[in-house]
């Protein structure tokens, strides 16, 4: 590792990177508002920054590094009814044919008709209002107001995927959990390209390291945006939930089975602590005593 490297305060935790991988990390850590930077040992090229890398920055927010699906993480619901493992193995297929019916899955597959829960057609009205208020870019935001409510309850396509999981090495442990990992879908898609391209200045390259002062208005405008994708992420995977548990309510025959939510993770977001940009790819917290998924 060379002096400029320990400098920034840079840590490769990978063994065997590929040269992509290699000259993505390199080319992201170059920049001078880089401080700190660390590639994960699973990490792997991405379309910017390697997937599976964290950079953090100071003043400036590259949208390309936080990447098309803002917000993609994971959440863990735990049913608060114990002793269903059996009843669910005993309807796995029927409860498997069941969420393939119920949930919108696959490439550009949206929820057209618009299937939503009135719980999360309201949380929907907040963080739209919330928005509202603050700076965005307009265009943006009539597609958020018009077809944003049509990408909730998606799970989308390539590693996302929906999961009812059990501990196998605690025979005593009859704790069931729902683990479904999705994001903003094509909100974030809509986000990540308009402002790609304003930080590239209209670039025809625009999927490269471009930055925005985050006191600018364009940073303003992103960060803003990015916040709410971040709670439309959540709240996708949510209603997916609330399908799934009520999906389990008519198989099962209780209509008392519900769910806590016990952890939600983002792996592909910035957020701003103590005045730095954390830019994760791929890359889920975990700081000590932190739950994870």
């Amino acid at each position: 590792m060379n002096s400029e490297a320990i400098k920034k305060n840079i840590s490769i935790h990978a063994l065997n990177i590929d040269d992509i991988t290699k000259k993505q990390f390199n080319d992201c850590i170059s920049k001078d508002f880089v401080l700190k930077a660390s590639l994960m040992p699973d990490a792997h090229s991405g379309y910017v920054a390697p997937i599976g890398s964290v950079i953090v920055t100071k003043d400036y927010i590259v949208p390309a590094w936080v990447g098309y699906d803002i917000g993609c993480g994971m959440i863990a619901c735990k049913f608060k009814k114990n002793n269903i493992l059996e009843e669910i193995k005993k309807y796995a297929k029927e409860i498997f044919d069941t969420i393939l019916i119920e949930i919108p899955m696959g490439n550009g597959i949206i929820n057209e008709n618009k299937k939503i829960s009135e719980k999360t057609k309201i949380e929907f009205k907040k963080i739209l209002n919330n928005l509202e208020n603050k700076k965005k870019d307009p265009e943006i935001f009539k597609f958020l107001k018009t077809q944003a409510l049509s990408h909730l309850g998606s799970l989308g396509s390539g590693n996302h995927f929906i999961e009812i999981a059990y501990d196998d090495t605690n025979k005593n442990s009859d704790e069931i959990y729902l683990i479904i990992h999705s994001g903003s879908r094509g909100v974030g898609h809509k986000i990540a390209s308009k402002y790609m391209k304003k930080a590239a200045r209209d670039n025809i390259n625009y999927e490269e390291t471009y930055p925005l002062n985050i006191k600018s208005i364009e940073g303003e405008e992103y960060l803003n945006i990015l916040n709410f994708a971040l709670d439309f992420a959540l709240l996708n995977r949510l209603e997916m939930a609330y399908k799934i548990r009520d999906s389990l309510r008519e198989i099962l025959k209780d209509t008392s089975l519900d769910f806590s939510l016990w952890v939600n993770k983002n792996h592909n977001h910035a957020i701003i602590e103590d005045d730095l940009i954390i830019h994760r790819k791929g890359a889920t917290p975990a700081k000590k005593g932190e739950k994870g998924v």
